[in-house]
């Protein structure tokens, strides 16, 4: 890719990044650090939908080649090598709608890596000059590592053409990412909360049981999340017609041993032949009984944290997206895999890692006393 169209995507990424951090300069909020984070939140949240849409209408290869298309820095200005692509095969990865939508995933997150870029530097500088506890430069530096990773693994899914586990792991990072900054934006509010005395006393800990059984959750949550990646990334979605059977069998003729082959190219075994139909029943299934265990272990987590005050409202908001990632799940196979249900799905999976990241947050620091710079989380 040539110099001119490096610095034009670099100018795109930091345009990308002006509208979210002039909301801040401009802002009345006189904490924009803390206003910084949450905004972060926000449009890494939407990157995940917005991500996960992208995967859903088949555009993660609309631009073949990586971090711009056809060596171009935006679509415009690649538009005869996407005509071309597209007339050669029409119902192909390659159109002029998907190589937008690839791209404008890739401008969306170039900037949230500007953001974190810029909360990494604004945290460095605070914590040199006041040493407050929510300055601790720690974490935002951790993001900033951590974006880099996510952005090498959105590299190697063109690169290596949606091999599965590299698309997989792609999700699984993006949700991390968001798992972090929700932390941050926690303790952003909890420090802001201490310094306008909010909390006049230490506030009464959670039990430990409901500590453990929170993680317990976090983890469960994370494993049918790789699991729903590895059915997207597969495209094992309509593997089951039918609920709860699948197709028409408690238990169907199923292929695990290729099904989870981890390093083997999209659609094929490790031996380059076509992944047989058994192997997509089986990544389905797994999928689809292993939420069972989600709805047992979340729904637990958030029956006992109903009668926690500081954590009660957290635990009505997984008890009521958890029921509706049920529902929507359940309408993805009756409906036929219809792309609005689909990306909802996604979106649930998401915003069940911002709740469960508050719940953890709140029961393993609640509000009390004012935080020393010595102890942060």
């Amino acid at each position: 890719m040539q110099l001119a169209s490096m610095v034009q995507l670099g100018v795109t990424g930091l345009l990308a990044a002006c509208l979210p951090l002039a909301m801040v300069w401009m802002s009345s909020d006189p904490n924009k650090y803390r206003k910084l984070v949450w905004i972060t939140v926000f449009l890494t949240f939407d990157l995940i939908v917005f991500g996960a849409f992208t995967r859903l209408t088949d555009s993660g290869l609309g631009c073949p080649d990586w971090p711009g298309c056809y060596g171009a820095a935006n679509p415009f200005l690649a538009h005869a090598e996407i005509v071309a692509a597209e007339t050669l095969m029409p119902s192909g990865p390659v159109t002029l709608l998907k190589a937008w939508i690839e791209m404008i995933h890739r401008y969306l997150a170039m900037g949230i890596g500007v953001l974190i870029v810029a909360l990494m530097a604004t945290a460095w500088i605070q914590w040199r000059k006041t040493r407050r506890a929510e300055f601790a430069p720690g974490l935002p530096t951790v993001l900033f590592g951590f974006v880099l990773v996510q952005g090498a693994f959105g590299a190697w899914t063109v690169t290596l053409k949606l091999q599965p586990v590299i698309v997989t792991i792609h999700l699984l990072l993006g949700m991390g990412l968001l798992a972090m900054l929700v932390w941050l934006g926690a303790r952003q509010n909890r420090a802001a909360a201490l310094a306008h005395g909010r909390f006049t006393a230490p506030a009464a800990a959670a039990p430990s049981m409901l500590g453990r059984l929170a993680l317990a959750a976090a983890l469960v949550l994370a494993v049918q999340i790789a699991l729903g990646g590895w059915v997207s990334t597969n495209y094992a979605t309509l593997a089951c017609t039918d609920f709860p059977l699948c197709n028409g069998k408690l238990v169907p003729e199923m292929d695990f041993e290729h099904g989870f082959t981890l390093w083997r190219a999209l659609g094929k075994t490790a031996a380059g032949h076509y992944l047989p139909f058994a192997a997509l029943t089986a990544i389905h299934w797994v999928h689809r009984n292993f939420a069972f265990v989600v709805l047992a272990v979340l729904g637990l987590a958030a029956w006992r944290a109903r009668a926690h005050p500081g954590v009660a409202r957290h635990a009505r908001g997984i008890a009521i997206v958890l029921a509706l990632q049920a529902v929507t799940g359940i309408a993805t196979v009756y409906l036929n895999f219809p792309l609005t249900i689909a990306v909802l799905h996604n979106a649930g999976a998401a915003l069940l890692v911002l709740m469960l990241t508050m719940l953890n947050y709140k029961i393993k620091y609640p509000s009390g006393p004012v935080l020393q710079a010595s102890h942060h989380p």
